[in-house]
């Protein structure tokens, strides 16, 4: 008998093989030709609008391959083969090398042509109509298919490689001799927000080093048992003191806590009971101060204290060795900041940063909740005695005659720039430096008085005795861009006109500029260029300002961005963010707000550099700097449209605080800037429509090391891996370093290492100063959107983050405070 299962397993074979390549023939060639259908539209219009004509062309050649392959035609695979031939050819001319570039215009392409080659087996070899399906194998094999695919990749991995900008080494400057370590930092303690009175961020301790930090394991993890209710957004954002033994710090919320240094144990707390309503955008309290009375008695209570301010506008102190209230300050331990300001509103007015002491004066401003109204809470900033709570004086800029206060029944100038970050003061000199911010309205400036225009975006130096401003200098006229001073200044030594060094300060900016100025007298160190401000699309052509000052020393502000700068995981959704680049009004850096149509702002609020700041290190004399490097797209809204929408201000309800913002196009946040003729629309961070990703190409954000000799870069590279990032807010998992958004500073240790969490990847990491390689990494159970410390306990060196995460940055909630040290056989000799 003749054995017949062999040619029925291979007739069933054939069968079950013909029905599968008949559902491909028909799916795959309907899904080139719906995509290739969707480019074509998009493309026209992105050629109606002055863009790119491949996505329109491309379009219409997927659409007729679609077409060919659907009738089985072999011609359908070769017109594949051109337009990924000629797609690579407008890829490399458009981008070159550059990785990331090259994933929307090669990746998606190589994709549909490699689904074009998968259904060779159901096409007809020459195209003749009695041919069978599968009769003779096509000239793209599968051996062929593969190998074009390791070329993509290997293509794609060499545009990475090119694209990423080598970091070459960096010795130790010798330009100028540095000064010693501040005596507080080499005595092993952080007792200042800044790390010292200078605000360096800055760590004399060595025991860490490049060798041996891969040994870091984890001290402790205090919990501070804060985290927000239902409804409450948290971004706590806070870096403890050390001092002696402990840890000073405070939650979300401002409670006050004190626990071991060396073993995260508590201590005592002190909770002021602040409020759900009292929450801005969010909850944080960057940090708190500590002052010893010298006047007061060995032993006395509250002779060394805790200061801190409260999201419900208060001015606490308490005894830094119990907790408990000092009851000589204010009434019971506290001091009404809402005094003189006009009708409390909750949310409305809300201090968030450490508060500054020089020479026994607390010197504290506020934040002012941006877009609500021209009449809003004032931005007066006030020193107040550090013993007594009494009002020392008020820097009211557009009233000096309210420097003791208002007369009875008026209120300091409403609506004025507030001092939302933290100052920096010089003892000797007697003088606090405010980082003043813009007015309340932030996007039109029509109203504005010409105090306002005189003092926002000012480094102002105060006289902390008298109140009275001594010297200022704006970095920015006129400001419409929401371009608010936010980092801490840094006090350094600089080389003066005559190349002996003088007492400096330095300023960070968010449009990128950094600058240098003499701290006695404000002049600049560093020149100081000017660049012309375009009138593009402005509905208040004349108010602006004509020019702009720059920094000619150092910036981290970028060239502009270009259509061929726009990105997505795919072509389409690269295409509609084309399109909305060339439907927005663009002319570079200090493009005026409009509302014919969107703006570009590049950079973005966020920086540039923020409130994390930056760190220097004296010896090697070098500034960290991370930044951040992403456009928003945003629109001004007539008061018409924006009432018919029912934006609403903070104060208008009861539950205001959730609906001051609106949502506009795209997921943009609308805020109602009453008694502007215009509310304003804002996309930060840019987010494409479709995937909620970026609608510019990584890197988003960076750190970069800079020669304070030079001002010349000497490193820099993306800060952050995609591992929680990804389309339509799907983490990708993806291990590479492509640049994140990020806020938090960064501390630098004399052992040679840079120590900084801030991106959204959730990973706190240690970086060769010399390199700026990362060595050593940990995942955070939230994002360390705050700034680390170095201290040393028992000979041993610790360096702490709090990874409490962030709104705003989307990095999950959090009450642990983490601290890391070496096993103690790995600490290496200082």
């Amino acid at each position: 008998m003749r054995d017949t299962s062999s040619n029925q397993d291979t007739r069933t074979g054939q069968i079950g093989l013909g029905l599968g390549w008949r559902i491909a023939a028909i799916a795959i060639p309907l899904f080139i030709g719906l995509f290739g259908l969707a480019m074509l539209g998009g493309g026209v219009r992105l050629i109606a609008v002055g863009g790119s004509w491949y996505y329109g062309l491309a379009g219409l050649a997927l659409a007729a391959a679609a077409w060919l392959l659907l009738r089985r035609r072999r011609a359908g695979q070769a017109l594949m083969a051109a337009i990924w031939a000629a797609s690579l050819a407008w890829a490399l001319w458009e981008v070159g090398f550059d990785g990331w570039g090259l994933v929307p215009r090669v990746v998606g392409i190589t994709v549909l042509f490699l689904l074009a080659l998968a259904i060779s087996p159901a096409l007809q070899p020459g195209g003749k109509p009695g041919d069978k399906p599968g009769a003779r194998r096509h000239r793209f094999s599968g051996l062929q298919g593969g190998g074009l695919v390791l070329g993509i990749v290997t293509l794609t991995g060499l545009g990475f490689l090119l694209g990423h900008e080598v970091l070459p080494d960096a010795g130790p400057g010798d330009a100028l001799a540095s000064n010693a370590a501040p005596a507080a930092a080499a005595a092993g303690d952080w007792p200042y927000y800044g790390g010292d009175a200078s605000a360096a961020r800055y760590s004399a301790l060595a025991r860490i080093t490049p060798a041996n930090v891969g040994r870091l394991e984890r001290a402790f993890v205090f919990h501070t048992g804060d985290l927000p209710a239902k409804g409450e957004r948290y971004s706590p954002a806070n870096t403890p003191l050390k001092v002696g033994n402990d840890l000073l710090m405070c939650s979300a919320k401002n409670i006050l806590i004190a626990a071991d240094a060396a073993t995260g144990k508590e201590k005592w707390r002190y909770d002021p009971k602040v409020p759900g309503d009292a929450i801005p955008h969010a909850a944080v309290c960057r940090g708190v101060a500590v002052y010893t009375a010298p006047a007061m008695p060995e032993g006395a209570a509250c002779k060394t204290r805790v200061v801190s301010t409260t999201l419900d506008g208060r001015i606490v102190a308490v005894d830094r060795n119990d907790g408990k209230p000092c009851t000589g300050f204010g009434a019971g331990g506290q001091v009404d900041l809402w005094k003189d300001l006009g009708p409390k509103v909750p949310g409305w007015y809300a201090p968030t940063a450490a508060p500054t002491i020089v020479r026994g004066i607390i010197v504290v401003g506020g934040q002012v909740r941006d877009g609500q109204d021209e009449d809003a809470p004032s931005g007066v900033i006030r020193g107040y005695d550090a013993v007594t709570g009494a009002l020392a004086w008020a820097w009211d800029l557009a009233n000096p005659a309210n420097v003791h206060g208002p007369e009875a029944g008026k209120t300091y100038t409403r609506g004025t720039p507030n001092m939302w970050t933290t100052a920096v003061g010089d003892e000797k000199l007697g003088l606090v430096y405010l980082p003043v911010s813009n007015s309340s309205i932030d996007y039109y400036g029509g109203n504005r008085s010409a105090l306002e225009d005189r003092y926002s975006d000012s480094l102002v130096a105060v006289d902390v005795t008298t109140g009275r401003d001594v010297w200022h200098y704006q970095v920015m006229r006129h400001d419409l861009w929401d371009y608010d001073l936010g980092s801490q200044p840094t006090l350094l030594d600089y080389p003066g006109r005559d190349g002996k060094p003088v007492a400096a300060i330095l300023l960070p900016t968010k449009q990128g500029d950094m600058y240098i100025f003499d701290r006695a007298t404000g002049e600049p160190l560093t020149p100081i260029g000017t660049v012309k401000a375009p009138k593009l699309g402005s509905v208040e052509p004349n108010a602006l300002a004509d020019t702009q000052p720059v920094s000619g020393w150092h910036t981290l502000r970028k060239a502009p961005k270009r259509e061929a700068h726009m990105w997505g995981f795919s072509p389409i959704d690269q295409l509609m963010c084309r399109i909305q680049f060339r439907e927005s009004n663009y002319a570079g850096y200090l493009t005026p707000p409009s509302s014919d149509r969107p703006w570009i702002q590049y950079p973005g609020y966020n920086g540039g550099a923020d409130w994390g700041s930056v760190a220097i290190d004296p010896v090697r004399r070098l500034l960290i700097a991370n930044y951040n490097d992403i456009p928003n797209r945003s629109r001004l809204i007539p008061r018409a449209t924006a009432d018919k929408m029912g934006v609403q201000p903070i104060y208008a309800s009861k539950t205001a605080n959730a609906a001051a913002a609106g949502k506009g196009e795209g997921g943009a946040s609308v805020y109602p800037q009453v008694h502007a003729p215009y509310a304003i629309s804002v996309n930060a961070g840019w987010r494409n429509i479709g995937t909620g990703v970026p609608c510019t190409a990584p890197p988003y954000g960076g750190i970069r090391a800079v020669s304070l000799d030079t001002g010349k870069t000497v490193w820099d590279g993306p800060l952050g891996t995609a591992r929680r990032n990804g389309p339509f807010g799907i983490p990708s998992g993806i291990p590479f370093n492509i640049g994140l958004p990020n806020n938090g500073g960064s501390v630098v240790t004399a052992g040679g290492l840079v120590f900084i969490g801030a991106a959204t990847d959730n990973l706190f990491r240690a970086i060769d100063i010399r390199t700026g390689r990362t060595l050593w990494q940990d995942v955070l159970p939230a994002g360390g959107q705050a700034n680390p410390i170095s201290y040393e306990v028992n000979g041993e060196q610790y360096v702490l983050i709090a990874a409490t995460g962030h709104a705003f940055m989307e990095t999950g909630n959090s009450d642990a405070i983490i601290a890391y040290k070496l096993r103690k056989q790995d600490a290496a000799p200082e």
